[in-house]
């Protein structure tokens, strides 16, 4: 396969050390690597098996030089450059939420829906919470037709960033310590504590991240009318979100057909041996590519038409790092291919 030229944007952020490393994880055919991050950390190094890289001002990049684009870079940065990286030549990968719900710009995870890449040369990353439910939902709703869908997530602080899992650490010991405790990235204190509340409330009184749960699994699936309903709690824990699904499906399901599904699916691991307690958890999935997925029973309001699972996944890889290399795989193909 042609090696590539491939900048990452964001490479301070925790998505971005993660990006570098799984590229050299999976073997992502490089010809050169380069990092970029905003002007405040120019300078810095960066360890890689190429080498050590010194960090560059994004702002300044020229991105003609590149192939690929890994965007880790949230607020408006995106959207002022990422059409400049396209008209330069480059695909652009995003992680951020800019362009999610622009109906011309493909939301991928390469499992369910790499074919939508296609001659597209800016693609969006989905939100993590349904990067980790997408997979399970998808291989069955191909077998069984999804009927209705209601999930409710536990999320990890690492989910608001570095800062996150730093107060949730801070704090835990202050409140271990007897000494008061507050918050500033959360609403309220995180330590032993959980919060129903992650992003900000719409009009219907769900949240943004509840939401983005609906618009891009229906999106990502071609299916605009799929009811999917969403709770989403940030819990006290660091890495790998936690989710509660039920599903009501058209056809009749059963625990074990599902479970021969998810046992013979790409990018999904069964853990469900009740006798021995295994079962998904942050403390197995953290750094694990694949979600997890277990305590698959039939539903006891839908009945035989009715399923609900547990799925524990690493926000940081396939909700964020791991599906971006995946989908600049998907499009190393097709620049191989022309």
């Amino acid at each position: 396969m042609k090696k590539l030229k491939v900048g990452i944007f964001g490479i301070t952020g925790a998505v971005g050390q993660e990006l570098k490393n799984v590229l050299f994880e999976r073997d992502f055919p490089l010809e050169s690597l380069r990092v970029f991050a905003s002007s405040r950390s120019v300078g810095k190094k960066v360890e890689t098996p190429m080498g050590v890289l010194e960090v560059e001002n994004a702002n300044e990049a020229d991105f003609s030089q590149f192939d690929i684009c890994l965007f880790a870079i949230g607020g408006g940065w995106p959207k002022e450059y990422a059409k400049k990286a396209v008209e330069a030549g480059a695909y652009v990968i995003d992680n951020s939420s800019t362009f999610r719900y622009d109906d011309e710009i493909p939301l991928v995870i390469p499992e369910i829906n790499s074919d939508a890449i296609a001659n597209n040369k800016l693609i969006a990353n989905p939100n993590c919470t349904t990067a980790i439910a997408a997979i399970p939902l998808w291989v069955l709703h191909q077998k069984f037709t999804l009927k209705k869908v209601i999930i409710s997530t536990y999320q990890a602080t690492s989910g608001a960033g570095a800062e996150g899992m730093t107060e949730l650490e801070q704090e835990t010991n202050k409140y271990l310590a007897g000494e008061e405790v507050g918050c500033k990235v959360f609403a309220h204190p995180i330590c032993f504590n959980i919060i129903p509340h992650i992003d900000s409330f719409q009009e219907n009184d769900y949240t943004r991240e509840e939401m983005k749960v609906t618009w891009e699994t229906r999106k990502i699936f071609s299916e605009p009318d799929i009811p999917i309903s969403c709770t989403c709690v940030r819990i006290p824990t660091m890495r790998a979100h936690a989710e509660s699904i039920v599903v009501e499906t058209e056809k009749e399901i059963s625990p074990e057909k599902a479970k021969e599904i998810f046992k013979n699916s790409e990018g999904l691991e069964l853990r469900d041996d009740i006798s021995q307690n295994i079962y998904p958890m942050p403390l197995t999935a953290s750094k694990k590519y694949d979600v997890e997925v277990g305590r698959v029973r039939q539903n006891l309001v839908f009945g035989k038409n009715g399923l609900e699972f547990f799925v524990c996944g690493d926000q940081i890889l396939k909700g964020a790092a791991l599906n971006t290399v995946q989908i600049a795989e998907a499009v190393a193909k097709v620049i191989d291919s022309k």
